[in-house]
């Protein structure tokens, strides 16, 4: 499935720039494994040791939190958009 990944600006710098990357994969953990295998300094900014996501980084996909549709577990269809939102902080 091609999925289009959307990245804040602070992590572009990791992406040679890019802000919207085409990925594949049938769960939204495949999309995140298949960029971290492109850019592999940006793997670690969007999972933990274990492959899974951080509770700090936000996933959209079709601007659905995936934290209640399943994590990365989360299937996803050709076509989709997955948006990436980390936390920030501020005061």
């Amino acid at each position: 499935m091609s999925v289009t990944l959307s990245l804040p600006a602070v992590l572009t710098r990791l992406t040679d720039g890019a802000r919207t990357i085409e990925a594949s994969g049938a769960t939204v953990g495949d999309v995140v494994s298949d960029v971290a295998g492109r850019f592999p300094q940006l793997g670690p900014r969007l999972r933990d040791e274990q492959g899974n996501p951080y509770s700090f980084v936000t996933f959209y996909l079709n601007d659905e939190d995936i934290r209640f549709t399943g994590g990365f577990a989360t299937v996803v269809r050709d076509g989709d958009e997955l948006i990436i939102v980390p936390a920030i902080a501020g005061g």
